[in-house]
């Protein structure tokens, strides 16, 4: 686990994936706020759309998993969240290249509703249905980037505000961690399921990424896919080559990597290990 062992005082800077996320979320909460009181009409018929309604993700709806954390409502939740926002992604942003910082939270906010819908299905499966109620706001992003930072930087301590006290970073996850699962016991399952959720996601990231951004995994990707054609190329070369070499009268030999091996000279061995 790296370290980081001073304490948070203040907000990290306001730049990149950071800015972004924080000034996309405010511009959708002012832009619902202004149409709830403009025209209640579309306000509710974007609540209806954009929220997530995991039977409606069932039944077709498959775009509500990637507009329901656009969905801000209320002052304080609205709030909390932006402020959520800026610490962790900003905290997280002075480590990272800022397209891994966004592949984080896209990643936490997808398995939220990948976790929402699962619950949903699962109870319709078992003749349990979960009463209806939507899934909104960026609360998984969020929990997934807390995860993130509790695993990497778990001794990272971060001031209460607005108490006067600090805590490591570690044992803050474990309190949202241990919330969510509070709700279970509240009737709250489908919050609670996500919510998790969005924390296995941003721990399955942390696992499958570089800390370089999601480019250069891409490259990496791509050109070991290219190289291990390549590979599988030449040793399907050198299997022909010893058929023919064999239906001529003479032997040749080849390692796993499809290269010639000289039985005559023993250097030869030492040479392609």
């Amino acid at each position: 686990m790296a370290r980081i062992g001073a304490t948070q005082l203040s907000f990290p800077s306001f730049r990149g994936a950071t800015r972004l996320l924080v000034l996309v979320n405010l511009a959708t909460f002012f832009i619902l706020l202004i149409l709830k009181s403009a025209s209640p009409d579309v306000f509710s018929w974007l609540l209806v759309h954009g929220a997530l309604w995991p039977e409606a993700v069932l039944h077709g709806w498959i775009w509500q998993p990637l507009t329901y954390s656009l969905v801000q409502l209320g002052v304080s939740s609205t709030l909390f969240a932006l402020l959520s926002i800026w610490f962790l992604a900003g905290f997280l942003e002075n480590l990272h290249a800022s397209d891994w910082v966004l592949g984080l939270y896209a990643t936490s906010v997808i398995f939220t509703a990948i976790a929402g819908v699962a619950i949903c299905a699962g109870a319709l499966m078992t003749g349990h249905a979960i009463p209806a109620a939507p899934l909104f706001g960026s609360f998984g992003g969020v929990f997934g980037m807390l995860v993130v930072i509790g695993v990497l930087y778990g001794d990272t301590e971060f001031m209460l505000f607005p108490l006067p006290i600090s805590i490591k970073a570690k044992y803050i996850a474990i309190i949202y961690g241990l919330v969510a699962i509070a709700y279970f016991f509240t009737g709250s399952w489908m919050y609670a399921f996500a919510q998790l959720g969005g924390a296995l996601g941003g721990w399955l990231f942390t696992r499958m990424r570089s800390k370089r951004g999601v480019s250069f995994v891409v490259s990496e990707r791509w050109y070991g896919m290219r190289n291990a054609f390549y590979r599988w190329k030449r040793r399907r070369a050198a299997k022909k080559f010893e058929v023919y070499m064999k239906s001529q009268g003479r032997t040749v030999r080849f390692d796993g990597s499809g290269r010639q091996i000289d039985d005559e000279d023993p250097e030869d061995k030492k040479r392609w290990n």
